[in-house]
């Protein structure tokens, strides 16, 4: 008997809730599983276990398949395959699959779907086969997707759905439920109802247990409430998604440079937005951009070397820091053996600085008004650190080498560059920000290159000075 007979046909759903191991990863066992199907062209148990499986749950088994497996899949699932699925999975993987299928086939799979996962979708091809994919749509979802594609990337238009609820002022909660009723166009889930004039200019919004709970011959304009937080479709998505956290929202009109509705943002896109931005900003402070596991190895080499270089350049000026005082290190070699301690304790420092300020940038708790006060705080803090551990290296260094004066030296050295690299953690981050740059990206090489130039010049410099050595 083959693996595929192991697993019952008619009940595919106890199976397919177990498909996770205790690491959360997708079980090797399954996927080999999926594998020997694939290679059998199994029909039956790809469609009744991989084809009822959730969109976030294909997408997990789509990234653990082989590259050429993929495909295949997609392919045996035929109108089983739920498409939404490429909206969570990564860019390469997606890119991977839609490359492989005709134009055609995606342009009947993207009128399925909502309209921000279209988009999602459709955004990363090329401007040709997008175009040819928008003109085999019917009219009215073609305007809507070029609108949509036509913000720029990562603005709140991008983000947007373009199917909600919207009704005129004048008519009853009678007619809206009625309308609500027959309409078969609605949203799959919707928490509020939208109210503008001719011009589709937003006047308000109502949220819908509001409706429910009202008698049907009231007009809507008497219950309507003003929607304080439209948020205008060239707002930047990290921006919406900050006003979603501040005002608790669990949805937002979304509208044009004319106050005119085009859209709405659900909590289920700043949640994905949340999540992208975060994951954006750890890749970014360990300077490696948008690397996904997916990429191949020659692309994240590629986008991993222009920081590398900057790395290289910089380290080259510490090492000319240490050959200023090579003199010194060959007439006391304990000096040689303490060093890396000051800079390393130095470039830890800096990087809890500078990871906290990055962070205070990004959720826009640091401003001109509070960035002096913070700046103390966190040279205090140096400060503080800087004496602890200068009393415990002291201490250590001394009795390891019987030399009271080399412990004086790396405590002394100890304090200026854990103080330096307060400073530097926050300070760079926040000139890197005052002209423009991505202090995500920018500040690790220079915080470390500070505290190592710094950490090394006050440690030998000390040295060559109190040990009056030439």
């Amino acid at each position: 008997m083959d693996d595929t007979e192991t697993l019952p046909e008619s009940a595919p759903d106890e199976q397919d809730a177990d498909i996770y191991g205790e690491d959360g990863a997708v079980k090797t066992s399954f996927l080999a599983r999926v594998g020997a199907a694939i290679a059998d062209r199994d029909v039956l148990f790809l469609r009744s276990h991989v084809g009822k499986l959730h969109q976030s749950e294909l997408g997990h088994v789509l990234e653990a398949l082989h590259s050429d497996q993929r495909s295949a899949l997609v392919e045996l699932l035929g109108d089983e395959f739920d498409f939404a699925s490429l909206t969570e999975v990564d860019e390469a993987v997606r890119l991977e699959i839609v490359d492989a299928m005709p134009n055609q086939q995606i342009a009947e799979a993207v009128q399925d779907l909502d309209s921000d996962d279209a988009v999602y979708i459709l955004e990363d091809l090329d401007q040709e086969d997008r175009d040819e994919i928008l003109a085999q749509l019917p009219f009215t979802e073609r305007v809507r997707l070029r609108r949509s594609l036509g913000y720029p990337e990562e603005t709140a238009g991008r983000r947007m759905q373009t199917e909600f609820v919207a009704v005129p002022p004048f008519w009853t909660v009678g007619q809206t439920i009625d309308y609500m009723r027959d309409n078969d166009d609605l949203p799959e889930s919707f928490s509020q109802i939208f109210v503008i004039d001719p011009m589709f200019r937003l006047l308000g919004a109502i949220d819908l247990d509001r409706i429910l709970r009202t008698r049907r011959d009231t007009n809507i304009e008497e219950i309507m409430h003003e929607t304080r937080h439209a948020i205008p479709a060239t707002m930047d998505q990290e921006e919406a998604a900050q006003i979603f956290e501040q005002y608790d929202l669990l949805s937002a009109a979304v509208v044009d440079e004319n106050e005119r509705l085009v859209g709405v943002l659900t909590i289920e896109n700043i949640v994905d937005v949340i999540q992208e931005e975060a994951e954006e900003d750890i890749m970014r402070l360990g300077g490696v951009g948008d690397e996904e596991l997916s990429d191949s190895v020659l692309s994240t080499s590629r986008s991993r070397t222009p920081w590398l270089v900057i790395n290289l350049f910089t380290a080259f000026l510490s090492a000319s820091v240490i050959g200023l005082f090579d003199g010194t290190i060959q007439q006391m070699v304990a000096l040689a053996v303490l060093m890396p301690i000051v800079a390393s304790m130095g470039g830890n420092a800096g990087t809890q600085t500078m990871t906290v300020t990055v962070r205070a940038l990004a959720t826009r708790d640091i401003d001109i008004y509070n960035a002096g006060r913070i700046i103390r705080r966190e040279a205090s803090v140096g400060l503080i650190n800087g004496v602890i551990f200068a009393i415990m290296i002291g201490l250590v260094a001394g009795m390891w080498f019987a030399n009271v004066n080399l412990g004086g030296i790396i405590a002394a050295a100890m304090i200026i560059n854990m103080l330096a690299a307060a400073l530097g953690g926050i300070l760079i981050p926040l000139l890197l920000h005052r002209f423009g740059a991505d202090p995500a990206i920018a500040s690790a090489v220079f915080v470390t290159t500070v505290t190592d130039v710094v950490g090394f010049s006050s440690f030998l410099g000390l040295a060559t000075w109190w040990f009056g050595f030439k």
